[in-house]
């Protein structure tokens, strides 16, 4: 049986300053083995989400480019590997084995930009970041979706953070 999946969070970011406050919080959870899928279609605040979890963990501000080109980019944060890819040229599912996903799984924190071209391959516990449109071209509605342990872990941080808003 499946494990069934909660909504966590859904709201509307005003603007990327909301975005980059939104990934701290999530940053501030973030462990060793989560698998994190950003969804949206192009243009919706993906990287951007992912860059400001990134440099929201322990460590020096860094360059957190788009990996369109290299699908894979890792970043050392005080210790915790994050992996951050962007599978939107994979042609088949099985070719992210070549970028050494599995590793990724198990050792770091993945971020995957387009986690819909894993197919199957995509972990069933992961957490989902959907970045949608949402009122302007600067709004956008976020929406965190997860297990029960997900949930467990998040729901009452991103509670509070919607009442504190």
């Amino acid at each position: 049986m499946l494990a069934q999946n909660h909504t966590i969070a859904d709201t509307i970011l005003a603007d990327e300053a909301a975005t980059r406050a939104q990934a701290a919080l999530l940053a501030g959870c973030v462990r060793q083995g989560d698998v994190i899928a950003l969804d949206g279609t192009l243009g919706m605040g993906k990287t951007a989400f992912a860059r400001a979890l990134i440099n929201a963990l322990p460590g020096p501000e860094e360059e957190v480019p788009s990996p369109t080109f290299t699908l894979v980019q890792t970043y050392d944060r005080d210790g915790l590997e994050v992996w951050h890819f962007d599978l939107y040229r994979l042609e088949h599912p099985e070719d992210a084995f070549e970028l050494g996903i599995e590793d990724a799984f198990f050792d770091a924190v993945s971020l995957i930009e387009w986690p819909e071209k894993l197919g199957t391959l995509l972990p069933d516990g992961h957490l989902r970041v959907t970045l949608s449109e949402a009122g302007n071209e600067k709004q956008r509605r976020l929406v965190l979706s997860g297990n029960d342990q997900w949930q467990n872990r998040l729901g009452d941080i991103f509670r509070k953070a919607s009442v504190d808003e």
